[in-house]
């Protein structure tokens, strides 16, 4: 039994230290971390207790991963808005009709 509690006491250890490793993973890193945990769940031949420990660590680094993936979907779509923004800006300036730029120059003449 002294060896279940040890495995406890490493786990409840692991659980505590993985909020610090998931804020320091770049996403390459849990990526490749990720690819070689489901390699070894793959390929067989662990006990339960490690598959089980794989498979949790598997979770965190795909919640890392897709941390990294939110953020970067926010990004682009944060600097998408700012392109239509300065778009529409660019439309309603010069061109909208109020007689400035090329098109008011037109109408001037043919009026």
């Amino acid at each position: 039994m002294a060896k279940t509690d040890e495995q406890a006491q490493q786990s409840a250890r692991g659980a505590q230290s993985a909020p610090r490793a998931e804020t320091t993973l770049g996403y390459e890193q849990a990526r490749d971390e990720l690819v070689e945990v489901v390699r070894r769940l793959e390929a067989g031949g662990t006990s339960l207790e490690e598959s089980l420990a794989l498979w949790e660590r598997g979770e965190e680094l795909a919640k890392v991963c897709r941390r990294w993936l939110e953020g970067a979907r926010a990004r682009l779509d944060a600097a998408l808005a700012d392109e239509t923004d300065e778009t529409d800006e660019d439309e309603d300036g010069a061109g909208d009709g109020d007689g400035g730029g090329v098109e008011g120059a037109e109408r001037a003449t043919e009026g």
